[in-house]
């Protein structure tokens, strides 16, 4: 009897313990085992990479601090990492998922990411961010709730569903690669897919019998979120719900001013949440299009995504042309107006109760500037590449930021310009030196043809001016200093800039890259290092325990101890702190 009494005491000071320690933020388990399986997207069958045997993976969703722990298997022939693109992995840039911060998971092996996605809420998603492999899937949607006690800015949706749309080619990505490595373009993609079909048979010479496509199931009368997200390779993409409006609600973690669109332009890795009322008569079903933008449409006609929404009264099949898109393929005005009229809503509270707008970031005095321009592909060291302000990105065999942990010289330059350089090109490892605590702001100058998009991971960076021709100093002049939307990627239309402000308060090391496949597979990219000269655990959690170690520190990496479960010991962690929680709970119940 002593024995169960003190049992008891026992269970009831763990759980007192764990109460205190993780009641307010839960786990949250997920396992995904990474594999190549063969689908037939546009009627060709090819290898494509799937997540639990699903293209696209499943959809990641979470609220507001919760503990994520992701158990990734790599079932791959190829070295894999999984990014997890806007989770800003706050204090933890060891999560990020990217070469610069962490060693690859090898063939056969598994690893887990365990992070927080403290302080955010919005529409994000995950892929794969080596090797050209989101060109084969791999992606999924992520979904980051309000807490309970925080309101959103409009009412409870009926529903929420997850679009991922995005270019396609039935080249698999290894070929593309090649493509790419001998120093030629891709060419046009093959298609685009909306949650991994092709699409509809809108027109039977334009598209081939037997190609599966999606449904949106949805009942008259209500509104849902719909979450969208261009997960594709290089092309911009309209997209637009027949005889529906699209009330902008939210964009990569920042609620915006709602207003009306009746088709919007998303760019490559962009995301945006609307809300969509079912206020038609159903008289047949509708057309949900995403197609290529700032192209010849009538060489272009094919790559076009073309899903169906499907009321329970619906009266017949969707039938007639497609909803056309905006007109203007040689005036990208009508786009970067549209882009210009994303506010960001500063009296919505966000992910904390205090209204978005409580940070005035137009009232920050900039401690740092740098202008990073883009060109057209150039030949360096006999190959062709891509490059940033002149210089074309090597990642390192050891990543920066364990580099840094480990004191090992040599891997890297704190040599990055502050302005684009004037002389040849070159190829390089060079990291922009950030100011912890510092503001940032950065030019984003883009002297090609085609359209960029840029990504910066551990942070959301406020987007206050865009325009043509080249950026100067009295272009300031334009900014919006009071409600420029907060977002992770932003767009720069072909001879334009587009600049953004940046609260370096994240330690870590964090990757600055466009989201155009192809150029940052060439090297168009860069990392921000952002040191707290007082080393501290409050800015910055300690190297985790399953660290993977390669390049100079290879002879660290012990071998993989894995359960019968197939997941390693730190996987199950989370899963005994949900085991004591249970336990806590019964103990009112027994006693």
């Amino acid at each position: 009897m002593a024995f169960w009494s003190f049992l008891t005491v026992l269970i009831i000071h763990i759980c007192v313990f764990v109460s205190f320690c993780f009641a307010a933020d839960p786990f949250v388990n997920y396992n995904f085992e990474v594999s190549y399986i063969t689908a037939s997207p546009l009627g060709v069958p090819q290898q494509v990479i799937a997540i639990n045997g699903q293209f696209p993976g499943p959809t990641i969703n979470v609220t507001t601090n919760n503990n994520v722990a992701v158990n990734v298997r790599n079932k791959l022939d190829e070295n894999l990492l999984i990014t997890w693109a806007g989770i800003q992995q706050r204090r933890s840039s060891w999560q990020d998922g990217v070469l610069g911060t962490n060693c690859p998971i090898p063939p056969k092996w598994n690893w887990t990411y365990n992070f927080q996605v403290k302080d955010q809420i919005g529409s994000f998603f995950y892929f794969p961010s080596l090797n050209f492999q989101r060109a084969a899937g791999g992606f999924g949607g992520f979904i980051i709730n309000n807490r309970a006690i925080i309101p959103i800015p409009f009412d409870t949706p009926a529903g929420d569903i997850t679009i991922l749309i995005g270019d396609w080619y039935t080249r698999n990505h290894t070929a593309l690669r090649k493509t790419l490595d001998a120093g030629k373009d891709l060419g046009m993609p093959d298609g685009v897919l909306i949650n991994g079909k092709g699409p509809y048979r809108y027109n039977d010479t334009l598209v081939p019998d037997g190609i599966d496509y999606t449904t949106f199931d949805v009942h008259p009368g209500r509104t849902y979120r719909i979450r969208v997200h261009n997960v594709g390779i290089s092309t911009s993409l309209n997209f637009r719900i027949q005889n529906h409006n699209l009330l902008l609600a939210e964009s990569e973690g920042s609620y915006t001013v709602q207003q009306n669109y009746t088709s919007l332009d998303i760019h490559v890795g962009q995301s945006y949440s609307f809300l969509v009322t079912m206020d038609q008569n159903a008289s047949s079903d509708y057309y949900v299009v995403a197609s290529a933008r700032f192209v010849n449409e009538s060489v272009w006609k094919r790559v076009t995504g073309v899903a169906i929404l499907h009321y329970s009264n619906s009266k017949g099949k969707a039938a007639g042309p497609l909803p056309e898109a905006p007109n203007d393929e040689f005036d990208k005005t009508f786009s970067m107006n549209q882009a210009r009229s994303i506010r960001w809503n500063v009296s919505a509270s966000g992910a904390r109760p205090n209204p978005q707008g409580s940070f005035r970031y137009g009232s920050i005095n900039v401690t740092d500037v740098y202008v990073l321009k883009n060109k057209p592909p150039v030949v360096i060291n006999g190959k062709r590449r891509a490059t940033l302000s002149g210089i074309s990105f090597v990642n390192p065999s050891t990543p920066i930021r364990l580099a840094d942990w480990y004191k090992v010289k040599g891997v890297y330059k704190l040599d990055f310009p502050t302005r684009p350089l004037t002389g040849p090109p070159r190829m390089g490892t060079s990291v922009i030196n950030g100011t912890f605590r510092g503001f940032m702001e950065v030019i984003l100058q883009n002297n090609e043809t085609k359209m960029q998009s840029y990504h910066m991971d551990g942070y959301a960076f406020f987007v206050v001016g865009m325009d043509y021709g080249e950026w100067t100093e009295n272009s300031r002049g334009t900014y919006n200093k009071w409600d420029g939307i907060a977002r992770t990627t932003t767009q720069v239309y072909p001879g334009a800039w587009t600049a953004i402000l940046i609260s370096l308060d994240n330690v870590g090391v964090w990757n600055l890259r466009t989201e155009n496949l192809d150029s940052w597979y060439l090297g168009q990219e860069t990392y921000v290092r952002v040191v707290n000269p007082e080393a501290t655990n409050k800015t910055e959690l300690p190297i985790p325990d399953n660290a993977l170690f390669c390049g100079a520190l290879s002879k660290l990496q012990k071998p993989q101890h894995i359960t019968s479960f197939g997941t390693p010991i730190t996987g199950n962690i989370s899963k005994l702190f949900t085991l004591l929680m249970i336990i806590c709970a019964a103990i009112p119940i027994i006693y």
